[in-house]
């Protein structure tokens, strides 16, 4: 894994081309996973706890369903209304980063839940994981990347929190973001084996798009469609 120098500004960027804005198989692998993950989650919240199946879950025991305390930084009050494929769709569309870079942040929540086993991964914290987790698998893997301020605005977060939410991941993973060509691999593997489980047969690519950003302030508000970035304030 490589990692670059943050990136403080960008020029304007030229509408991308209809081919450009295709979403990348990945992102409708993995928004299907976590779906299926978030939905089970919340329900286990909700009511006594089952046994839970398959390499990136919560828990597996206790008399009812726990969030953990592990993850209580990236909890929101509720919900946002955006949905998972959308919200990484709107990561992919405005961040230019690589697709490789869902698949790491993938691997990065994996991790933090095989180390915090206590801990679920639900609705009211998957879209600050995600937007923290991509954001750091960016700066191992692209050589060019926005900076916190760019994701925070393209994620709904403030600035300030996302600088809090990468520090939290950061020691939450001992500082351990580096993943082998082999363990990517897996993870690949075990993503295309789940679409195949549902009846889908997809791979894995690795392709780069490059697109603006609109405004956006709040995490719970829907994706809007602008073609001029916004100015990027350190």
């Amino acid at each position: 894994m490589l990692a670059a120098a943050e990136c403080t500004s960008f020029q304007s960027r030229p509408e991308p081309s209809q081919a450009d804005q295709t979403t990348p198989r990945v992102l409708t692998i993995l928004s299907s996973v976590l779906e299926k993950l978030v939905a089970r989650n919340d329900r286990l919240m909700e009511g006594p706890s089952q046994p839970l199946e398959g390499p990136i879950n919560g828990t597996s025991s206790g008399s009812a369903a726990r969030t953990g305390k592990s993850l209580n930084a990236f909890h929101g009050v509720r919900a946002p209304s955006i949905s998972i494929a959308k919200y990484l769709e709107r990561l992919y569309k405005y961040s230019s980063c690589s697709p490789s870079c869902f698949v790491v942040g993938y691997v990065y929540i994996d991790r933090l839940l095989h180390k915090y086993p206590d801990s679920l991964v639900a609705s009211i914290n998957i879209h600050r994981l995600l937007v923290t987790s991509v954001m750091v698998a960016s700066k191992m893997l692209d050589d060019v990347h926005y900076n916190n301020a760019f994701y925070a605005r393209v994620g709904g977060v403030s600035n300030a929190e996302l600088n809090r939410l990468e520090i939290e991941l950061l020691f939450l993973l001992d500082f351990g973001v580096v993943v082998s060509s082999r363990v990517f691999e897996i993870y690949c593997l075990h993503l295309e084996k789940e679409m195949l489980m549902n009846g889908s047969c997809q791979k894995i690519e690795k392709v780069l798009a490059l697109s603006a950003v609109d405004d956006v302030t709040e995490i719970s508000v829907e994706d809007t469609q602008s073609s001029s970035p916004p100015q990027i304030i350190d």
